[in-house]
């Protein structure tokens, strides 16, 4: 990807689209290309972290595996998205899994050069804490959901977020709609 797609691809991005220019250059320029093939793992729950990544083609599944196996899908990312971000700011391995789920390409951002962007650009850091705000109030929402509302309720509530998110076409099988709602595709 050139630099002026990279550019534009940041600039999507609703954390970053008040950059000025010369910052969205300076992000760009830090940032590397990955490519994956479906059901490649972009990283491992445990990994260190590493990288910070951004969605620039195709979807990124956030998943953890129960102690059986049992694949609980956390979060879908799209083009223009972030993910990786919550290790890279505590330091600690990643929390969960990101594996593409068709092709994809993000954007990788090294830990320390985008923690050096952030001292340089100081008030992205209040824009990224927004956005980690809005994915706590998400995950408490799905933890209320999962722990309280019958499968139909939690089927219901993923797919009006998917569709909202999305569209109506989801890419996404029945097996990973029930993954993400906490459930099998035979309840």
């Amino acid at each position: 990807m050139n630099p002026d797609k990279r550019v534009e691809l940041l600039r999507r991005s609703p954390l970053l689209v008040a950059l000025e220019p010369k910052e969205l250059r300076e992000l760009a320029d830090l940032a590397v290309e990955h490519c994956f093939a479906p059901g490649e793992f972009i990283f491992w729950e445990g990994d260190p972290p590493e990288w910070f990544y951004i969605v620039e083609r195709g979807k990124v599944k956030m998943l953890k595996l129960s102690s059986s196996g049992k694949e609980f899908i956390i979060a879908v990312f799209g083009s223009g998205e972030m993910f990786g971000e919550v290790a890279v700011f505590d330091n600690a391995p990643y929390p969960a899994s990101a594996q593409a789920t068709g092709e994809t390409c993000v954007l990788g951002i090294r830990r320390e050069d985008f923690l050096g962007f952030l001292g340089r650009n100081p008030s992205l850091s209040l824009k990224i804490i927004n956005v980690l705000g809005g994915r706590l109030r998400d995950a408490h929402n799905r933890l209320r959901d999962l722990a309280g509302e019958r499968v139909e309720q939690r089927l219901a509530s993923i797919l009006l977020m998917l569709y909202s998110k999305l569209g109506p076409n989801l890419p996404f099988t029945r097996q990973e709609i029930a993954a993400m709602a906490g459930t099998t595709t035979e309840t």
